[in-house]
């Protein structure tokens, strides 16, 4: 029997994401070198997760103020000893205060870019840049489509399976144009992301509002799911790799 109020939000523990989701701040180098951080520069991090990325960002020299929706992210964030903030990412309330805005993996939980990218404009100074990566399109192509199937099958919402925002660059150069954004460089790049936890663990992760409608069938529609993509995702050796498709981008807020 499904649950007739399915927990929609999703939520954050920053001891099974360091667990099992880990990945998220050890690929974060290529995004970093197009940041190309100089010490005493001020940024933003916009989607700071548990700090973990924030803080070497700081190592390196920057002035680094970090921000996540996630009150157990933040609290994780604040053990490092780093200045970070409980906010919205698409009710940005900065002025002009930063030389740069980054992000890496977060701004496809953001769900109203519109909305993102007016926070990021007014919070740069002039001249300053905007620089992240993220989910682009086709990004979890074949995760998201086992889950609609099963929930076809089973019934239930299926648009729990997919409740990200995964433009392809064209679309988004043109989002960063309408918001008055220079685009230095745009692309998308497909990265296969061994999983070591496994399909079942990134599943629990990332889309526990899916699984949580079916209640007490939670269980069994996790087996069915990862029963579908192992022909897919699974080597022979048991090895789990996501296929990850990301978006990549360097813009400029003309001064």
């Amino acid at each position: 029997m499904r649950s007739s109020e399915p927990a929609r939000q999703q939520t954050w523990s920053s001891d099974s994401y360091d667990r099992h989701a880990r990945f998220v701040s050890e690929l974060a180098g290529a995004v970093v070198e197009w940041l190309d951080l100089k010490p005493g520069e001020r940024l933003l991090d916009l989607g700071c997760g548990d700090g973990a990325l924030t803080e070497a960002l700081a190592a390196a020299g920057g002035i680094v103020t970090g921000v996540d929706a996630s009150e157990d992210f933040i609290a994780a964030a604040r053990k490092r000893g780093l200045n970070v903030q409980l906010a919205d990412g698409q009710a940005l309330a900065y002025e002009a205060e930063f030389d740069a805005v980054f992000s890496n993996a977060a701004l496809h939980w953001m769900t109203e870019p519109d909305k993102v990218l007016d926070g990021v404009a007014r919070a740069l100074r002039p001249g300053g840049r905007f620089v992240g990566e993220f989910g682009g399109h086709g990004n979890v192509a074949a995760i998201v489509t086992a889950m609609r199937a099963t929930a076809q099958r089973r019934g239930g919402e299926a648009d729990l399976a997919g409740p990200w925002f995964f433009p392809s660059p064209e679309v988004y150069a043109r989002m960063l144009d309408g918001h008055g954004f220079e685009v230095r460089r745009i692309g998308l790049f497909p990265r296969p992301t061994p999983l070591k936890s496994g399909m079942r663990e990134w599943l629990k992760v990332f889309r526990h509002p899916f699984f949580a409608q079916y209640g007490a069938e939670e269980d069994s529609v996790l087996d069915e799911v990862v029963a579908l993509l192992k022909p897919v995702l699974c080597d022979a050796d048991g090895h789990w790799t996501a296929d990850y498709v990301r978006l990549r981008f360097e813009a400029v807020l003309p001064g």
